[in-house]
């Protein structure tokens, strides 16, 4: 199928993180599986960190190898700081994500480390980058989380967002991606915020938002995002995920309601829509006390309903 926005499904981790069972390794294999099959072509898949801190995402390693293992599949991690992304390259993860919290507070919370830890943690990710191989080289995205509001600090000023992105990109990121942590942000502010990075940036350094859908907004920041050239969208399946370090930041955007919005707009998302929908079931299976999200799954299809490949011109 033709895509026009990637979507990135980040519930294997950022879902998996934020709820209390533990997801066998096998469980999460079979996701990804069918997942991938269903036409996705990036996932995050899981977070290098120490297996006491958030103990569901103990064997991110095993699933790694299992998901670099699927032809096409764009494999993503999360890493807090060098070690993790040590052990990310060591594991061929093709693309890492290091969280940088725009709310000083919640950075401390997260990270345990102050804006400027932070910077300096960036820097040795890069030293280290540089002297790999290319074709070992992960690609490297800094998440410029609680970009739109804190539930720890209240709102944050679109100014330090749009200067951190700038010094981070200075730094020799690849990309950065605004990411709506604590689901506070609406449309206008979503494009202040893109056109700022994108100004000071460069539009090349900017082709990724993970929003959160705590209040509401969360398909209609979408849109918006697509209207200015966004290209990659983060998802969760059945919107399960947050944040544990961010009270009340509940609410990840469903994959299978973002998928219908795009293709009922003409977008290819490169997703078979009812596969998809048949992935939930098998998740919701290997997670019966976990509530899935969505509008899409419980309303069904509607009568005539195309995927973006199959309308015609």
């Amino acid at each position: 199928m033709a895509t026009d926005i990637l979507i990135s499904e980040v519930g294997l981790r950022d879902g998996l993180q934020s709820i209390d069972a533990v997801l066998p390794t096998e469980r999460k294999k079979a996701w990804i599986a069918a997942q991938h099959a269903a036409g996705t072509r990036e996932m995050e898949v899981g977070s290098f960190v120490p297996a006491k801190l958030i103990p569901q995402l103990a064997d991110t390693a095993e699933v790694v190898r299992h998901a670099t293992s699927l032809p096409g599949l764009r494999v993503a991690a999360l890493v807090p700081n060098l070690n993790g992304l040590r052990d990310a390259v060591a594991n061929g993860v093709h693309k890492v994500t290091l969280p940088f919290s725009m709310s000083e507070t919640h950075s401390i919370r997260n990270l345990r480390k102050t804006h400027a830890q932070v910077m300096e943690e960036i820097g040795r990710c890069i030293g280290y980058l540089d002297t790999l191989p290319r074709e070992r080289r992960p690609k490297f995205e800094v998440s410029l989380s609680t970009a739109f509001g804190c539930t720890l600090e209240g709102p944050v000023p679109e100014q330090r967002v749009i200067g951190y992105a700038e010094r981070v990109v200075a730094l020799g990121v690849d990309e950065v991606c605004l990411s709506d942590t604590t689901g506070y942000g609406n449309p206008a502010q979503l494009r202040r915020l893109v056109r700022g990075v994108r100004e000071t940036c460069g539009a090349d350094r900017l082709d990724g938002v993970h929003l959160h859908n705590t209040r509401g907004q969360g398909l209609a920041n979408a849109v918006a995002a697509v209207e200015l050239g966004i290209t990659t969208l983060d998802s969760s399946l059945g919107g399960i995920g947050g944040c544990p370090w961010a009270p009340g930041a509940s609410g990840n955007i469903v994959t299978e309601d973002l998928v219908f919005l795009l293709e009922s707009m003409g977008l290819g998302t490169g997703i078979d829509l009812e596969a998809l929908i048949e992935v939930r079931e098998l998740v919701q299976a290997a997670l019966p006390d976990v509530e899935l999200f969505g509008y899409t799954p419980a309303a069904g299809l509607p009568l005539g309903f195309r995927l973006a490949c199959e309308q015609s011109p």
